[in-house]
């Protein structure tokens, strides 16, 4: 009677494993954003203080059976956050995101890989600050850091927004207020 419960172990295991691999294979065209995914990673902003940190937290997976890459970011345990779907736009020939953020406003862009990282390109709709549009570069540095760059066209001028470098962090934990 021992090998019974075993016996339905390894049926569930064998039911299982092929499932959670076809999860976690992505659309090969959304190949640039691999190296991310599975991953959560931590910054701080640059401006920001010891005593008053401003801690981005950030975790990319894999989403829609491959099909999309998630991403939900947090800053400081939930004063601001938001979620990003990626996907491939057959039509469109590129990746295409939607964020959603916590305060309101949600963006569209177009991402475009680069042989080091990939920049993008999206536009704010909603209230964000005076913000209507936001460039971004993120590059994987050879110390396994990814250094985001980004700028925004506030009032109809660009001005630089964040620089900053994050670190993999798998302790680390998104969250948002509830």
């Amino acid at each position: 009677m021992r090998t019974r419960p075993l016996s339905v172990a390894a049926l569930l295991v064998t039911l299982v494993l092929p499932a959670t691999t076809r999860a976690a294979e992505l659309n090969p065209h959304l190949a640039p954003l691999r190296l991310l995914v599975g991953k959560t990673w931590r910054g701080v902003f640059r401006k920001s203080t010891p005593e008053k940190p401003v801690v981005d937290v950030s975790r990319f997976e894999a989403a829609l059976n491959g099909q999309a890459v998630r991403n939900l970011h947090s800053i400081n345990d939930g004063e601001y956050g938001g979620e990003t779907l990626m996907v491939w736009d057959k039509e469109k020939q590129a990746i295409v995101y939607y964020y959603f953020t916590t305060a309101g406003f949600y963006t569209t862009g177009t991402i475009h890989p680069e042989s080091d990282g990939f920049t993008s390109h999206e536009v704010v709709t909603g209230d964000a600050d005076g913000v209507t549009e936001v460039k971004a570069r993120f590059n994987l540095l050879p110390d396994g850091r990814l250094h985001a760059h980004t700028e925004y066209l506030k009032q109809g001028k660009w001005v630089e927004g964040r620089d900053m470098d994050y670190v993999e962090a798998p302790d680390a934990s998104v969250k948002f207020r509830e």
